[in-house]
């Protein structure tokens, strides 16, 4: 019986710190909830670790060398992808729209996991609880 090695459990990322500073490495996904630091890999093989509270947002990547931002930091009209459709404002007044899973134990834990309004080159993104505040454009429930 053939067996399969073990799936990586750490991906791409590249955090951005609230000084617009960028960080890529890579890091475990599900450290992510609850955590006070993150432990990233750097790509030299050092650990590095970074406080979760001057994290302004994880964006995982396909490629670490690549542009991280998204082009467009909204949907040019409704998005078609299942889950909330929300507009994340950061303590700078920066916004970054995006659609989270339709799922309220989201909104509990200590960060939010989200699909930016292109995908490429940034697949998901994540920003801590400190770092924003949420409005939904789906309805009026969080205006």
């Amino acid at each position: 019986m053939k067996t399969r090695a073990p799936a990586s459990t750490r991906k791409k990322v590249v955090i951005e710190l609230d000084d617009k500073r960028a960080l890529r490495g890579f890091l475990n996904p599900s450290r992510l909830a609850g955590a006070e630091s993150l432990d990233l890999l750097t790509p030299e093989g050092e650990h590095e670790q970074v406080v979760v509270a001057k994290v302004r947002a994880v964006y995982f990547v396909r490629d670490l060398h690549e542009e991280f931002a998204p082009e467009r930091k909204a949907f040019l009209n409704r998005p078609k992808l299942d889950g909330l459709w929300v507009k994340v404002r950061f303590r700078d007044e920066a916004t970054l729209e995006g659609v989270i899973p339709n799922d309220l134990l989201t909104f509990l834990d200590n960060g939010l996991n989200f699909s930016p309004p292109i995908s490429i080159p940034t697949q998901i993104a994540f920003t801590s609880r400190v770092q924003r505040s949420l409005n939904s454009q789906s309805s009026a429930l969080w205006e």
